[in-house]
């Protein structure tokens, strides 16, 4: 009988050194200079795009793969620009571009937005995901896989 290795599969529970790297090169994040991190396939730890690229994949390999936005981050998307009134922001605050302000949706769950344009009659604030249209080399070393309980 042959001990062959674990393969990831839906609620395995996976330990791995990661890092996602953009196209030009530029490094978004690595855990390889930590300990590896573990987590369940399905948990929602990881985007389903990622976990697709791990699955069926046996402890041990070595993953590298390009994910296009769709697989990622999303697609940007326009309707995600919205415009507000200089006078909807905490008179205190000090607006600038770049910054990143935290909102509630309608059901209170808070949703960062970057402050991308500032005009004397509105606020542009991006609610897309920084990443959201690129494409994203993963990478991944499997170093350990538990089977589904």
């Amino acid at each position: 009988m042959t001990n062959s290795a674990a393969e990831v599969a839906l609620h395995a529970r996976v330990t791995l050194h990661f890092s996602l790297t953009l196209q030009t090169g530029e490094l978004v994040d690595s855990n390889f200079d930590r300990e590896p991190a573990s987590f369940v396939v399905g948990d929602g730890s990881l985007l389903e795009g990622f976990e697709r690229a791990l699955l069926g994949r046996p402890e041990g390999a070595e993953v590298e793969v390009i994910l296009e936005p769709e697989h990622a981050f999303g697609q940007w998307n326009p309707a995600n620009i919205q415009y507000f009134k200089p006078d909807q922001f905490d008179q205190e605050m000090i607006l600038e571009e770049g910054m990143v302000i935290s909102f509630s949706d309608a059901i209170n769950s808070e949703l960062p937005g970057v402050v991308s344009a500032i005009e004397p009659d509105r606020v542009t604030v991006d609610f897309n995901h920084p990443l959201a249209g690129k494409a994203i080399i993963f990478k991944a070393k499997l170093y350990q896989v538990q089977p589904p309980v």
